[in-house]
């Protein structure tokens, strides 16, 4: 009788391990087709094919919430509450008309607002415009570096307001003029995304659902001059003229991106497609800035006011004040808010002044090009910037050239929202992309109103 023969170590390992393995393989590709449904999944994919749509939009209506809006908004609901709530919802599809004016501008003449101005327009025109642009965009970019450098010192109290000051300029130069359009699209593109912070910050107050419906959709006015001052001062800050500017030269640079680089490729037929991806963008923008606004005036109101705190100065001082009332987690998101939406905004403010001087004077301009063969270009950022970074040094006061510099923005903005609908209407300009008649009764609403605005406004200050 033959011994049995036992199965050695290595066999037993061996069948132990084909299983073993198939098991394992099985179980991977179970996974890897799991992934792959979950990330090709409709709702995913769609997410990801709305992001791919963001860009000139996002980034636009990110930077109209700049320290200064910030500031301006924080004052809102500070000293009245939530009686210009309303203000919020009503000037979304306003300001989304106009900016989506401006976009297909860009589209379709392949030129930038100021370029189109001086084409069809009187050089007085076009340089009052430019200079007044210049000058409330260096006072904005002044107020909004001191506002960033303030939210800093609120974090980190031992760093110097100074190099404070002088880091956040020299970081935002760099970026501008050493880093490529398309990185910088998309670093503008994502740093958008901080204006949630706005929206969290409002889950830490006490709110009444009713009282805000009461205050959301319905004008609550005293027509005080205060509130008239304020009421232009938000207008100029949300349908603001840089907007305009750097709105239009954004479609000319994404257009470029895409290898339209000589105006006669720029101004060929735009398609459908374009022109959906544009709205989408703009009116997206355009919301996530209204309703950063929205809970910005919403969490001053329910907390600065009723504790009877109604002076906020700065974007910064709205910060602090919210911290003993509101606690840490909403001090900590206003602050990182201020200086996230001031590192997307600055560059904004200097670069549509620069946009707007440039296409002025004839010289080469745009993001993508090297510092070199745009030296004009680049100089107005710079001197821009050193303008405003100067201005925190000569005891102005930051209110007062926040306040002013919107007061300015509001009565200047229904001069270039004339000529905006004016060039957007004007078929011979646009061709088949002029404006219908719903847009343009919207783009001239939008003006009328800054108009009254500015005017009372104006009578206000002459008769106080």
């Amino acid at each position: 009788m033959k011994p049995k023969r036992l199965p050695n170590e290595n066999e037993n390992l061996e069948k132990s391990e084909k299983p073993a393995a198939g098991v394992l393989e099985k179980t991977w590709q179970t996974s890897e087709k799991l992934i792959k449904n979950i990330t090709s999944g409709y709702p995913v994919k769609k997410a990801g094919e709305y992001w791919q749509m963001l860009g000139p939009g996002l980034t636009t209506g990110a930077a109209d919430d700049d320290p200064s809006g910030i500031a301006t908004y924080s004052q809102t609901g500070a000293r009245w509450g939530f009686n210009l709530l309303w203000l919020a919802a009503f000037t979304f599809p306003l300001m989304a008309v106009v900016q989506e004016m401006c976009a297909r501008i860009g589209l379709v003449t392949g030129r930038g607002l100021a370029g189109n101005i001086k084409r069809h327009y009187s050089k007085k025109i076009l340089y009052t415009v430019t200079a007044l642009l210049f000058f409330a965009n260096t006072f904005n970019l002044g107020a909004d570096l001191g506002a960033m450098a303030k939210a800093t010192q609120l974090l980190w109290p031992n760093f110097s307001f100074t190099l404070l000051i002088f880091f956040f300029t020299a970081l935002s130069l760099v970026l501008q003029i050493f880093t490529s359009y398309k990185d910088y699209a998309k670093y503008l593109k994502w740093l958008a995304l901080v204006l949630m912070s706005y929206v969290l910050t409002a889950f830490f107050v006490h709110l009444n659902g009713r009282e805000i419906l009461r205050y959301a959709f319905l004008p609550h006015l005293d027509f005080s001059k205060d509130q008239i001052f304020l009421i232009c001062g938000i207008l100029g800050t949300t349908i603001s003229p840089y907007l305009f500017f750097w709105q239009t030269s954004q479609e000319v640079e994404e257009e470029i991106l895409q290898g339209r680089t000589t105006l006669k490729l720029r101004r060929e037929e735009t398609t459908d497609t374009e022109i959906k991806k544009m709205r989408v963008d703009i009116w997206s923008g355009m919301f996530f800035s209204n309703l950063a606004m929205f809970f910005i005036i919403l969490t001053c109101a329910a907390t600065l006011f009723r504790a009877g705190i109604t002076n906020i100065s700065t974007a910064a001082e709205a910060a602090a004040a919210l911290r003993p009332l509101a606690g840490q987690y909403a001090f900590l998101l206003f602050a990182v808010g201020v200086i996230g939406v001031g590192l997307l905004g600055v560059p904004v403010l200097a670069g549509s002044a620069s946009y707007a001087l440039s296409e002025s004077f004839g010289w080469k301009q745009g993001l993508y090009l090297k510092f070199k063969k745009a030296r004009a270009f680049y100089g107005v950022i710079i001197l821009s910037m050193g303008i405003g970074l100067i201005l925190n040094f000569v005891g102005l006061d930051p209110i007062k050239a926040l306040i002013y510099s919107a007061v300015a923005n509001g009565i200047v903005a229904p001069i270039i929202l004339v000529l905006i609908v004016h060039i957007s209407d004007n078929k011979k300009i646009m061709g088949t992309r002029a404006n219908g008649k719903t847009v343009s009764a919207v783009g001239w609403i939008a003006t009328i109103f800054m108009i009254i605005v500015g005017v009372a406004t104006i009578g206000a200050m002459i008769i106080g």
